[in-house]
């Protein structure tokens, strides 16, 4: 029974590093793809660190694409439209209202490209901890030119669910 118990508990310890070495890995990133925010987690990372609420993960494609397509449990989601002015003051505000400035927040679209933009655009306004989850939502186009089957959340077998 004692075994059962130390199963069912992760050690803190662990998890905490486990964490940590992922975030470390985001920053690493950064650099290696010069990006001008906080770093880059892959699905697998991601999942890792909502696991263990050491993000929040806010999904910025299009309403339909969340309800239709698929989304991750928990997200939150906040549309990005671009580097239109309104839309653009639009999803940073939404942003500002669940997330504090210095919050890990992971930020995913379909293949990485949106989120990238989004990500940039909330550094600027002052986000210092934003991530992009490299890969997206559904990954990128195949030979087919159909995704999810090369990389991406659902390739890797995450959960997600549909409305």
């Amino acid at each position: 029974m004692h075994a059962n118990a130390t199963v069912e508990r992760p050690d803190v310890g662990a998890t905490a590093a486990q964490v940590e070495a992922i975030f470390d890995r985001a920053r690493v990133r950064r650099i290696e793809l010069d990006l001008d925010y906080a770093g880059a987690v892959t699905p697998p990372e991601a999942w890792i660190l909502l696991q263990h609420g050491a993000a929040k993960l806010v999904d910025v494609r299009t309403a339909a694409e969340y309800k239709f397509v698929g989304h991750v449990p928990g997200s939150i989601h906040i549309e990005w439209q671009g580097y239109d002015p309104v839309p653009r003051q639009r999803f940073l505000e939404q942003l500002r209202a669940v997330a504090a400035l210095d919050e890990p927040i992971l930020l995913i679209c379909r293949s990485a490209r949106r989120s990238d933009d989004a990500a940039f655009a909330a550094a600027e306004a002052g986000f210092t901890r934003v991530y992009n989850v490299l890969e997206g939502f559904e990954g990128q186009r195949d030979h087919n030119r159909q995704r999810g089957k090369i990389d991406g959340w659902r390739f890797h077998g995450l959960p997600w669910e549909q409305d």
